[in-house]
């Protein structure tokens, strides 16, 4: 079983890697495969709706969308993190993520999703409202933890100061493993 988290910030190694690598060491622990697949900071080109990838099945913009769309078919899960940024995600997110579920509603059919977002005060909840409805238009369970997927904070030190975000990450984590398995035991695999 394998997860894909995805780092939605122009920051490598900022607060949302380290609100996704808290989750990933859960999988971990749980037994679950991960990658954390960075968009990296270049501009993402946003989606024209022009419907070349349902012919080709591949964006005519050759970027991280079409290295991402190919591992898909062998992943069972997502995670998509971002900063907030003006009580939305990275504008990079939103324009990886409309290419990607562009059309592609049967690639993600069924797979776990979840959102994690990191702010220093206010906007989490909308941008995280944002995040999850590309599952439920796509028809992904999503997961959740024991508050919403988000965590606090301007620098990585002070997201790990954040006990309550890091536990979230922590459980949300645990809770996709837990799920993960359990649609794997329901297929008739308990190994």
């Amino acid at each position: 079983m394998k997860v894909i988290l995805v780092n939605g910030s122009p920051k490598e190694k900022g607060c949302t890697y380290t609100a996704l690598r808290e989750v990933e060491k859960s999988l971990n622990e749980n037994g679950i495969q991960t990658e954390i697949f960075w968009i990296g900071n270049k501009p993402v080109a946003g989606c024209i709706g022009c419907g070349s990838c349902l012919k080709t099945g591949k964006c005519y913009v050759d970027d991280k969308v079409n290295e991402f769309l190919e591992k898909v078919p062998t992943t069972d899960g997502f995670i998509f993190g971002s900063p907030v940024h003006f009580a939305a995600i990275s504008g990079m997110l939103s324009s990886f993520m409309d290419r990607c579920f562009y059309g592609r509603k049967k690639l993600f059919s069924n797979k776990l999703g979840a959102g994690v977002v990191s702010c220093r005060r206010a906007g989490a909840t909308s941008a995280l409202d944002e995040i999850n409805k590309y599952f439920t238009i796509s028809n992904m369970p999503i997961v959740s933890s024991q508050y919403w997927n988000m965590v606090y904070g301007t620098t990585p030190e002070e997201v790990k100061k954040d006990e309550e975000g890091m536990q979230t990450m922590r459980i949300l984590g645990k809770n996709m493993s837990w799920l993960l398995k359990c649609i794997k035991m329901s297929h008739g695999d308990a190994s």
